[in-house]
């Protein structure tokens, strides 16, 4: 993949919740296809680094450059319009809509999205639920209609926070062959996970944050020969 273009890097992001020094120089970056990881402890920053990307944060410095243009001074909504599509680990759907209308809710960023027909093919659950309530799918449901909403936007740039958090094996797995088909669609993937044995197949690349740092780069052919360091860094 480094023969792609850079969509999305940082480099000395720094980020405050209020007065809370969170991220201290995070330099990322993701090319053009790619699917990466931020992995790390509790609390070492990958969901801010998230976040101050998208300009979620208090407070952030540095330089934030998605398809070449810096973005640090511009609102979260202007950020979005240049195809980046976020799925929170809070997920937050609308749990009072329907499945369907959730899919069709948010507005198009471009013309890259997949049609709703795709969506529904790679999470079938969605098909079979599309006029239940939010509120009422499971929560391995929830998370794939928090996915498929996204993936209908024209977004390219997909930011994942902890997708398989809490959820059943079947879903994880479902989770990870539809990460697989969007990468073969050419979709560029960050994506904050703490399950180190599901993203080590997905990914090209992985960094690992510890106190709001970037402690380590890690490329896919390198895993096995550093295995005893990333598990040092994650605690395992």
């Amino acid at each position: 993949m480094r023969d792609t273009p850079i969509v999305l890097e940082t480099r000395g992001l720094q980020a405050w919740y209020g007065e809370s020094h969170v991220l201290h120089g995070v330099d990322i970056r993701v090319h053009e296809g790619e699917c990466v990881t931020l992995l790390g402890r509790n609390g070492a920053g990958r969901t801010t680094t998230l976040k101050a990307i998208l300009g979620l944060t208090d407070r952030r410095s540095g330089s934030v450059t998605v398809n070449g243009a810096e973005v640090i001074r511009l609102p979260p909504h202007r950020i979005a319009r240049l195809g980046l599509g976020y799925c929170p680990e809070e997920r937050g759907i609308y749990k009072t809509l329907t499945t369907s209308e959730n899919l069709t809710l948010l507005p198009r960023l471009g013309p890259g999205g997949l049609p709703l027909a795709d969506v529904l093919t790679m999470f079938p659950n969605l098909a079979e639920r599309s006029d239940s309530y939010g509120g009422s799918l499971s929560g391995g449901e929830q998370q794939m209609l928090a996915m498929g909403r996204i993936l209908t936007t024209g977004a390219r740039i997909l930011l994942l926070d902890e997708i398989t958090e809490g959820l059943a094996p079947v879903i994880v797995e479902a989770l990870g062959r539809a990460i697989s088909l969007l990468k073969s669609r050419g979709f560029t993937i960050l994506l904050v996970e703490q399950n180190f044995h599901f993203a080590r197949h997905l990914a090209d690349r992985h960094y690992v944050v510890e106190h709001g740092h970037i402690a380590a780069e890690i490329a896919a052919d390198e895993v096995d020969a550093r295995e005893d360091q990333v598990n040092r860094l994650l605690g395992v």
